[in-house]
């Protein structure tokens, strides 16, 4: 069986949507809905499928439409979703899930009361990096999060926060089993009027601290997470989709900064021995995919089984949350620093 599905907006991650659910064999891309006449001229002639200006338009085309993603820029996201959810229409949001904490929670509430399936688009859960990490925890107590981005005009109604770094919040969120005690934060604009460059320090109620740096002007693009657990250090790369692992089999007293030096000089020996007594490092498999074809299959699996997303409207709401805990801290800062 397969599920009619429609995409609204489709700028340069929307026209992604559109590409994954044209060739997935369980979707039947049917239209998609865009502001922009010229846009929906070209790629409705690309993808041989109606295009509509309007939610509303779509919905007085008489199209049977079973789900949807929403790729329209965040400040809109609460208003389509509403409209796609009250209609009956499973539905995908891009991250973060919406502006603010109240529109979250009308949509969860808006989705429970139509039945409908509500899942948020934080693509990272579905690197096949990350998705090995979940098969190696052992209580992790230290993260290190590098997201770094060359500067582009896109997704400038956002800040960094709510861009980049969200990302990383979520994965460390899904492998954390505990609330966030404290936050600390700076952050400052750089070329637009939003915060670009940020330095995060959270620490969780079981002890586990975790830090965070997105930048959207870097010179370099990095994405890349590291984490300390017991006798053990694990460093994922999302860009590559690695995964390696040191393992501490006898040299339990060496520090992180330790650890951290010898993963950058043997990084590349990753199929030996380690050279160094009681350490051995090793190259993780994991499943090679593209992150959004996978996100959209099981989003598709949601929608015929009806069973929750990997990613529930609750966890968009959590990781929004603290986005938003976090962009406090840094205003805060900013006027203890006379910055603002």
């Amino acid at each position: 069986m397969s599920v009619s599905v429609a995409v609204v907006g489709v700028g340069s991650f929307g026209r992604n949507h559109l590409r994954v659910y044209r060739d997935l064999p369980k979707a039947d891309l049917v239209a998609f809905v865009d502001a922009e006449e010229e846009v929906r001229a070209r790629l409705s002639a690309e993808y041989s499928v109606p295009a509509f200006a309007t939610v509303e338009e779509l919905f007085a085309s008489g199209l049977k439409i079973d789900a949807a993603s929403v790729c329209v820029p965040t400040v809109h996201h609460a208003a389509v979703a509403e409209k796609l959810l009250s209609a009956g229409i499973d539905t995908l949001i891009e991250k973060p899930i919406a502006s603010t904490l109240a529109e979250a929670d009308a949509l969860i509430a808006l989705a429970e009361k139509h039945g409908r399936v509500l899942q948020v688009g934080h693509l990272e859960r579905f690197n096949p990096a990350v998705t090995a990490a979940f098969s190696h925890l052992n209580r992790p107590m230290f993260f290190e999060a590098h997201r770094l981005s060359i500067f582009t005009p896109r997704s400038l109604d956002v800040d960094v926060v709510l861009d980049l770094m969200i990302h990383d919040l979520d994965v460390v969120l899904s492998l954390v089993p505990s609330p966030v005690r404290e936050v600390r934060a700076v952050g400052l604009p750089v070329l637009s009027r939003k915060t670009d460059i940020a330095n995060v320090r959270l620490e969780f109620e079981n002890g586990c601290v975790a830090n965070f740096t997105a930048s959207r002007v870097s010179t370099e693009r990095v994405r890349k997470l590291r984490f300390f657990q017991p006798h053990q250090y694990l460093s994922l790369d999302f860009a590559r989709q690695d995964l390696f692992l040191i393992d501490v089999t006898a040299a339990a007293s060496l520090t992180p900064a330790q650890l951290e030096a010898v993963f950058a000089a043997h990084q590349q020996q990753l199929d030996l021995q380690h050279p160094t007594p009681g350490l051995s490092l090793n190259k993780l498999p994991t499943e090679p995919g593209e992150p959004l074809k996978l996100e959209l299959e099981a989003f598709l699996h949601a929608v015929e089984t009806r069973e929750a997303p990997r990613v529930t409207g609750l966890q968009g709401r959590n990781a929004l949350a603290l986005a938003l805990e976090i962009n406090a801290a840094i205003a805060e800062h900013g006027e203890r620093a006379g910055l603002l």
